[in-house]
């Protein structure tokens, strides 16, 4: 669902993590339920599925989201899509619990099965196949049908135990519906699937067309996720683009020898600059279908030219590895229209703007380099504010070229860096005059290029409002219906989810930063935090700790340590160091933060009310995550520690509702907490 409703209904992409959310508070709503033992003739999951899949296909639905003064959403301009304000993204939540919710309806008998412990443990052995089977159907570029297949055949072995019925027909019948609707809808746009996109193809006279070389046809221009995104242009057009060119206009009697071009796409940049005489290109894409597009269709040949070495990869993380200098470095058009990951609203061009990178950078040029960055940044101020960052890395305002108010292009760096000694082909603009608050500069900590000052934006703020309103009445809803009781519910299990989602998410921003922000990156961190949950598991059933005031001491250091070590004082090498120190920093909150929750739930009176109020809790987590764009990521271990702390009080001296159950009477465990 995160991956698919983003690439078609485009701006729930930047609300994606609304869709975890929605998912965290659908299963803790599904586990309320089953409370209930109510057994329903056909699971509710598979028509849902069927009539959302109608809805995000056939409406063509989008959010128009206003950016403008403050944050800027790329593709705004270019879509297409019904304007359906404050109505898209409050359905698509509501869609999205209730898919869950209904999915999740045996799950908490099944936790009441058996030992808290072990029932844990196969949950979470399921989601490591999941979260594996799911990076291998990315890395193959598989689309949804592929991926709902995969889910129809899993409902179908859920199935198998209570047989053949009527209404089980129906649902498999809704299931193939889903299945047919999505790859019939593929086909006819010649849909392509990259692990970050909807890729789509269009010829000179923008019919779609397949990417697939067997057919025969021949891209022109690409969208992405709907949106206009890159063309396919020989030399020759790439020259005449006023982005393009203007460096060589510039310095129109220089030839660059080495050059790097970051976001280099389907290869417009590259084969330009080996028409100006480059003697070696360093092409580097984060996407490995625009790669491959690229690498095949590209009129000019130009990723099967000697001179290029084309390479699939993040461009902060290329820059870290490479030991090379280069005459010129181009960042080239890089905007991603796409969120890396469903916490915290990182991009995948955030770390590449920031002026640590743009430092990196810098460390890659040689004496006489050029360091150039172009785009349509559609706000003068962000046009100004990429300035004062250059300016303040290079030490000298860069050359600036403006088309237009906000499509420009800056160059810094030693061959730049003193305009009145170099002889310029062309004119150097000034800065756009900016009213109102500086914009302030993107750094590692605080990542947010296209925000113009730490702020949540009050749409943001709304749609929270929303989601948290329909939480409370849900929750209200499904505690009554079950019959569960709202003494049932665990205050302690709630904040503990609450702070974990936080503490993932600033490990998983970290990791994006130390190795790159890419799906693969994100997958693997993924994996290893599920792979914690399961040692944690393991330990405190082989081990069974009896001072959990223990656990919280060390949790607390952890996070002191990951506190006073900021992700990127590690940016070190070589690589192999720097995954030890990150792991070890990064993951040791998250690991003792495991052993503390299965601390917790090993003695649950009620395994399934506990899970189902960590849920809930991490879905306001996933909303508290948004204090990072006020604070960035690093205040975000203060809020996990004030958490824990809370978390530990009410576990031992601030019992109410569930928790006062926490703790059988007698038990052999230490008195105090």
């Amino acid at each position: 669902l995160i991956r698919w409703v983003p690439a078609n209904v485009k701006y729930i992409g930047f609300f994606s993590n609304f869709l975890l959310m929605a998912s965290f508070l659908g299963i803790g709503i599904g586990i309320l339920l089953g409370r209930s033992g109510l057994r329903l003739p056909l699971s509710p999951f598979p028509p849902l599925l069927l009539v959302t899949t109608l809805l995000v296909v056939g409406a063509q639905l989008n959010v128009h989201v206003s950016g403008g003064d403050n944050e800027i959403f790329f593709g705004l301009q270019e879509s297409t899509s019904a304007d359906v304000n404050f109505v898209v993204l409050p359905l698509v939540v509501v869609l999205v619990t209730a898919l869950m919710a209904s999915l999740s309806l045996p799950l908490g008998p099944l936790l009441r099965s058996m030992p808290p412990l072990r029932a844990y443990a196969v949950d979470i052995t399921g989601s490591m196949i999941g979260v594996a089977a799911f990076a291998i159907v990315s890395f193959l570029g598989t689309g949804p049908t592929l991926w709902f297949a995969i889910v129809g055949l899993s409902l179908l072995a859920m199935s198998l135990g209570v047989g053949p019925t009527v209404w089980s027909a129906l649902g498999g019948a809704a299931m193939i519906g889903v299945v047919w609707i999505s790859l019939t809808t593929g086909a006819a746009s010649h849909d392509a699937w990259s692990p970050y996109y909807r890729v789509n193809a269009f010829d000179v006279d923008l019919r779609p067309v397949s990417t697939d070389p067997q057919t025969g046809d021949q891209p022109k221009f690409l969208s992405v996720d709907g949106i206009p995104h890159q063309a396919l242009l020989t030399a020759t057009e790439a020259a005449a683009s006023p982005l393009h060119r203007q460096i060589y206009r510039w310095l129109p009697n220089r030839t660059f020898d080495r050059v790097l071009i970051v976001g280099a796409g389907s290869g417009s940049d590259t084969t330009l600059a080996l028409a100006k005489g480059a003697g070696h290109v360093d092409a580097v894409e984060i996407d490995p279908e625009l790669a491959r597009i690229g690498r095949q269709f590209h009129p000019d040949h130009v990723y099967a030219d000697p001179r290029v070495t084309l390479t699939v990869n993040d461009g902060r993380a290329f820059l870290r590895s490479s030991t090379e200098r280069y005459d010129l470095i181009i960042f080239a058009l890089t905007d991603s229209l796409t969120l890396v990951t469903s916490t915290g609203n990182v991009r995948l061009e955030s770390f590449l703007f920031t002026e640590q990178a743009m430092a990196s950078a810098r460390d890659h040029l040689t004496p006489n380099g050029v360091f150039v960055m172009y785009n349509i940044y559609r706000e003068p101020w962000l046009v100004a504010k990429l300035d004062q960052m250059a300016t303040d890395t290079f030490g000298r305002p860069p050359l600036l070229r403006l088309v237009g108010p906000s499509e420009a292009v800056f160059a810094s760096g030693p061959a730049v860096s003193n305009g009145a000694a170099v002889a310029l082909g062309d004119a150097v603009d000034t800065v756009p005059v900016v009213d109102g608050a500086a914009p302030k500069p993107a750094t590692d900590d605080w990542p947010f290029l296209y925000l113009r000052t730490p702020q949540i934006a009050p749409y943001y703020l709304a749609a929270l409002a929303f989601l948290l309103v329909l939480a409370v009445v849900a929750v209200a809803g499904a505690v009554r219906v079950s019959g569960a009781g709202r003494q049932r519910l665990s205050p302690h299990f709630f904040v503990l989810g609450i702070a974990f989602l936080l503490l993932e998410t600033r490990s998983l921003v970290s990791f994006s930063l130390l190795f790159g922000t890419t799906w693969l990156v994100n997958a693997m961190a993924i994996f290893a935090i599920l792979a914690s949950v399961l040692l944690a598991i393991v330990i405190n059933q082989r081990y069974r700790p009896s001072r959990p005031r223990i656990l919280y001491a060390a949790l607390f250091v952890t996070i002191a340590v990951a506190w006073l070590v900021p992700a990127d004082s590690l940016l070190i090498d070589p690589p192999q160091l720097r995954y030890v120190l990150a792991a070890a920093i990064a993951f040791a909150p998250v690991f003792v933060a495991n052993l503390v929750f299965a601390y917790s739930f090993r003695d649950s009176a009620a395994a399934d009310m506990a899970f189902a109020s960590n849920l809930v809790g991490a879905m306001v987590g996933g909303a508290l995550e948004y204090v990072a764009l006020l604070a960035g990521f690093q205040a975000l271990l203060v809020i996990v520690a004030v958490l824990y702390a809370a978390a530990w009080l009410l576990a031992s001296r601030w019992r109410f509702l569930a928790d006062v159950g926490l703790q059988p009477a007698g038990a052999a465990r230490d008195p105090s907490g």
